[in-house]
This record gives C-alpha cells, sequence and structure tokens, in this order.
C-alpha cells in the first residue's frame, strides 16, 4: 500500500514530468549511462543544466526498479515501491556532491533504500497490528530487515514545520483549481491527502467501478498536471 508523506508528494511533483509515465506504467527503463557519459552530465549539472538532472534521474531509473524488487511482499506492490524510490533518487540527484568522492551509483543507492525504509517506518506508525520484527526486505549482504531496525527518530524543526504547511495549503489549492473532481478524488486517495487512508490502484478501481490500469492513466494525467503547474510556478 502506498503511503507518501505530504512532503514526499510534494517532491514527487516537483520532478521531471516525464517521470510519471515510467513510474506509472511498465515501459521499459533506460539503460544506465557509461561511466563516461555520466560524468559528463554532473559536469553539465554542476553548472546548473536541468536537462542534465532529468537524464541523470532517468538513466537510473533501472536502478531504482532493482532496489525496489528487494522489498517487495504480499502487502507492498513493486509500482508503489518504485514510486517511493524515485523520490529517494530524486534527492540523491539534488544532493549529490562529485566532491565527497563518492561514485554516484553508491550515493543514489544509499537515498533510494533510505526513502524506502522512512516508508516502511511510516507505515508502522499508521498501522500498530504490524509487528516490530516483521521482516520487510533485505540489506545488500542479503540480511533480513526488520522495521524495528529502521524506526527512527523524524522530529521536524518548527521553520520546517512552518514550510511544510504552507506548502500543504499551495498543493491543496492548486489540486482544485486544476484537477477535474474524480481526477483529485482519485489522487485524495491513492496517497493518502487529507487524512485519508491512502489505497492501492486496485482497491481505487474499485471504488469508482473502473480498471486498475485507467486509474492509473488517471493518477498520471493528474500527477502531470500538478508538476507542470508547480514547475511554472516555482
Amino acid at each position: 500500500m502506498l503511503i507518501l508523506s505530504i512532503s514526499g508528494f510534494l517532491t514527487f511533483l516537483n520532478s521531471s514530468i516525464f517521470l510519471v509515465g515510467y513510474i506509472s506504467s511498465n515501459n521499459l527503463f533506460p539503460d544506465p549511462l557509461s561511466s563516461v557519459e555520466e560524468q559528463i552530465y554532473l559536469d553539465k549539472l554542476e553548472n546548473g543544466d536541468l536537462e542534465a538532472k532529468k537524464v541523470l534521474i532517468e538513466r537510473n531509473l533501472r536502478l531504482v526498479a532493482h532496489i525496489s524488487k528487494k522489498y517487495v511482499s504480499p502487502s507492498v506492490q513493486l509500482d508503489d515501491l518504485i514510486s517511493i524510490g524515485t523520490i529517494g533518487l530524486i534527492k540523491g540527484i539534488n544532493s549529490y556532491n562529485t566532491k565527497k568522492g563518492v561514485k554516484l551509483s553508491t550515493y543514489i543507492s544509499r537515498c533510494i533504500e533510505n526513502e524506502i525504509l522512512m516508508f516502511f517506518r511510516n507505515s508502522k506508525k499508521l498501522n500498530q497490528e504490524v509487528y516490530l520484527n516483521e521482516p520487510i526486505g533485505k540489506d545488500k549482504d542479503d540480511n533480513v530487515i526488520t522495521l524495528q531496525e529502521v524506526l527512527e527518530n523524524n522530529e521536524r524543526s518548527i521553520e520546517d514545520s512552518i514550510d511544510l504547511k504552507l506548502k500543504e495549503k499551495k498543493l491543496y489549492e492548486k489540486m482544485q483549481n486544476i484537477l477535474k473532481p474524480r481526477e483529485r478524488e482519485i489522487l485524495i486517495l491513492r496517497f493518502g491527502l487529507n487524512n485519508c487512508k491512502p489505497l492501492t490502484q486496485n482497491e481505487v478501481a474499485k471504488i469508482f467501478g473502473i480498471s486498475r490500469s485507467y486509474v492509473s492513466r488517471i493518477e498520471t494525467k493528474a500527477i502531470g498536471k500538478l508538476s507542470k503547474e508547480f514547475k511554472e510556478t516555482t
């Protein structure tokens, strides 16, 4: 079941619009960059080239899918984990520093896994019936990871809390103004907005009496609208 915080959902919307299609469909992910190509785009990114950022994100989506597969369980679909992992990828590309001497793949892999593990931690907070020692996946050494191992303090500063509230208000205003009623309702149900319980695409499909693929298309279109709107106003 997909559970995104408001901050996570906003990060998702502020990503490149083309990502929506990859995350919400069964399209094959593009091949990764060669080491030479990667360095070229990293140099461009360092000079503020936003197109280079898009390429770096797009060409590392295969890594997101690879990592996400380790955490699939009967209660969490792969598509949902890829969505969560992509947020980690975007954060990783945004914060990567070539001067640290860490390979890009190593750094963003850590960011992707951290985002997925944070998802499970938040899931535990929303579902008290899950036991702390319940396995949620495996690490790179094939060791089982439990919820207890990923629970951590998540306190926000006052400044961060205020900033998040302002962004949350802006998000809901734009959803009201630019989305059709069905698009808005599907996003609310899918991402657990307005304090609703987040639902899978299959669950949403049953509510509306439509197919899961149709829910996916509506969701993709709605996220694309919001993403474009946020990019034009930032």
